[in-house]
């Protein structure tokens, strides 16, 4: 069956006039007004026929689920046949409908099914807030079926316990507590970035409280945008947003694959059944996305793990070929999570991730990995265009027993960072690592996210039979690292425009990395005359360039450039016609005269090594649409 589950503020209805398929019902029943509402919408499909208490059932878990997540006083069940094209038959539609209706009634709900075949009339009230729309798919016996699988490992990290200290460069622990919110224990008067972090770590509130800035900015920039044909965390990205996705997916990739990175490609979808891949899932902390296909029910995959593995269990594999990485740009990974937890391009349900697994021998190469892999994190994310440590906070999580028996280790780490780390410690083994470090950037929401992660995988070799033959002669099992050197791709545009968005309250102009800005250099014609010599100039420089040829003054061009951060900006006329020289405003930086030379050199230094894709828009501004109105 298909669900639309609306939390409202009241719902009223009255039946108008019976189909062939109405059930009889009182004059009482025609019509009805229900307030502080969970109305679930309901197509019963062919799939539920044969299992009508099964499917009952299962409708009352997911109408009780959510009635607690909504706090709703009461619930009405209504038929609502538009949520399918294979309806199930009349009479195993109203059996399930009405038992379904009394599992309800018997654990202490307030129910109400409105009558099942009848045309009526209704109106609703939407309460609006993130969870007060949901649709599902369920099927009998089997939860919540195309919404979300909840792993073992996430119900596991909803109640874990955890120990908290700062670790310094010099290997002092400084336990930490958290008192009504703020954190104790460490002195953070030249760390409020960390203190920020702490805070949210441990409070583990994942829910946002008000809307990231960088929302506003990849609409008003163009970028990214919601797309409310899809399902909610999917987003559409306009040519200027796809050209910035891109270029950070080559970059990425170039920089793994310089290392020794072997590049490969894998399903994005698999078997739910399948008993490897079933079993890692309940020790991943992620909620799933799962479909019913015309032969199997799959599961589309949160990380590249599953392709990489399976790939890995079919390889022979010598001892002499240990350290090994593989890397694919995963287009695309998802993971279903909670309505109120997504907030832009920072927390989303389908996402592009780098993801790159390391096979070790041992512990001690598991561990040399690692520490090769952070410096690879280091030159991504600096390449970027981030100030490492200055922008990201250090976290480092491992069991006790990983933590007192590698502390030297830790704090090589933490010495390589620069600044004291926050170390999560777990009394036991959850979940088939037993390290993990991230390196998080924390925005002005005090919201953090990870944008890159590595861990030391101690199940998953044995799991999938991955083995390699030792010098022995025999066959062992390796240590797996699973990293993703920059987190997810969205997420760096998230904190790119975060960033951005920090550096702008604090008086300075906001931009992008020169080598991600879509448009690089604006030329403005001071009349219709210089159109044509704007457009060849733009042809010769080795740079993202375009011209505003649009009828409007020189000052709104300037002022629409500007709003767009435009890196270099041009009026062009006579005068620089004649001198070859131009008057440049630099973002950011003060206006400068330069001629074609003087700008051709400055603008491949800003470039550098990085990769470059060309304009993604038409050269001249006249014939450009508007995305977003």
């Amino acid at each position: 069956m298909r669900a639309l589950f609306i939390h409202a503020d009241f719902i009223e209805y009255e039946a108008r006039k019976k189909t062939k398929a109405a059930e009889e019902i009182s004059d009482s029943q025609m019509s009805g007004r229900f307030e502080e509402v969970l109305v679930a919408f309901v197509s019963f499909e062919k799939q539920d026929e044969g299992k009508e208490k099964e499917s009952a059932e299962a409708l009352a878990a997911n109408v009780t689920e959510i009635v607690g997540e909504v706090k709703a006083e009461r619930v009405v069940l209504y038929p609502y046949a538009h949520l399918s094209s294979s309806l199930a038959n009349a009479k195993s539609s109203v059996d399930i409908l009405h038992y379904a209706e009394q599992l309800l009634r018997e654990q202490g709900t307030e129910v109400h099914a409105s009558p099942f075949g009848w045309y009526k009339s209704f109106n609703i009230s939407c309460k609006g807030h993130p969870l007060s729309e949901l649709s599902r798919e369920i099927v009998a016996g089997e939860g919540e079926a195309g919404e979300e699988e909840v792993s073992e490992a996430v119900k596991a990290e909803e109640t874990i316990k955890s120990d908290w200290i700062i670790l310094d460069a010099d290997g002092n622990e400084h336990k930490l507590d958290l008192d009504n919110g703020s954190v104790k224990g460490f002195d953070f008067n030249a760390h409020e970035q960390l203190k920020r972090f702490c805070q949210y770590e441990m409070a583990k509130s994942r829910e946002n409280k008000g809307e990231p800035p960088h929302i506003d900015l990849m609409q008003r920039l163009e970028l990214v945008d919601y797309e409310p044909g899809s399902d909610p965390g999917n987003f559409r990205y306009y040519p200027k947003g796809k050209m910035v996705k891109s270029l950070l997916e080559r970059y990425v990739t170039a920089m793994v694959k310089k290392t020794g990175g072997m590049e490969i490609e894998s399903p994005i979808m698999y078997d739910f059944e399948h008993p490897s891949l079933k079993e890692y899932m309940h020790r991943f902390p992620a909620r799933q996305y799962t479909i019913q296909t015309p032969d199997k029910r799959v599961f589309l995959r949160f990380a590249a793990c599953f392709g990489q593995f399976l790939m890995m269990h079919d390889a022979t594999i010598s001892y002499k070929n240990l350290p090994m990485r593989l890397y694919e740009m995963s287009r695309y990974s998802f993971r279903a999570e909670q309505r109120g937890e997504l907030a832009g391009l920072r927390r989303l349900r389908s996402f592009t991730m780098p993801d790159s697994h390391s096979f070790a021998a041992d512990m001690d190469m598991a561990k040399d990995e690692a520490v090769s892999r952070f410096g690879l994190t280091w030159d991504i994310l600096s390449g970027i265009g981030f100030e490492i440590p200055g922008d990201l906070e250090f976290a480092i999580r491992a069991t006790q027993e990983f933590y007192d028996n590698n502390k030297d280790f830790l704090v090589g780490l933490v010495k390589k960072w620069g600044k004291p780390a926050l170390v999560e410690i777990w009394s036991d083994r959850f979940f088939y690592f037993v390290f993990k470090y991230e390196w998080n950037f924390v925005d002005v929401l005090d919201k953090a996210s990870a944008l890159n992660t590595d861990q030391i995988d101690v199940e998953n070799a044995e799991r999938y039979g991955i083995t390699f033959v030792g010098k022995d002669g025999k066959r062992h099992h390796p240590l797996i690292l699973h990293q993703s050197p920059s987190g997810a791709v969205e997420r760096l545009i998230y904190a790119l425009l975060e960033r951005a968005h920090l550096r702008s309250q604090q008086g300075a102009k906001p931009k992008l990395p020169y080598w991600l800005s879509p448009t690089q250099v604006r030329l403005i014609p001071v009349t219709d005359a210089y159109n044509d010599d704007c457009v060849t100039l733009a042809g010769e420089l080795l740079a993202r360039a375009d011209v505003d040829d649009r009828d409007m003054t020189v000052g709104k061009k300037i002022r629409d450039a500007e709003r767009e951060w435009v890196d270099f900006i041009i009026v062009y006329g006579e005068k620089e016609k004649e001198s070859g020289s131009f008057q440049v405003r630099i973002r950011g930086e003060d206006e400068r005269a330069m001629t074609i030379k003087e700008l051709e050199v400055l603008l491949i230094q800003r470039q550098g090594q990085m990769p470059f894709e060309p304009l993604p828009l038409p050269l001249r501004l006249s014939k450009r649409i508007i995305f977003r109105g």
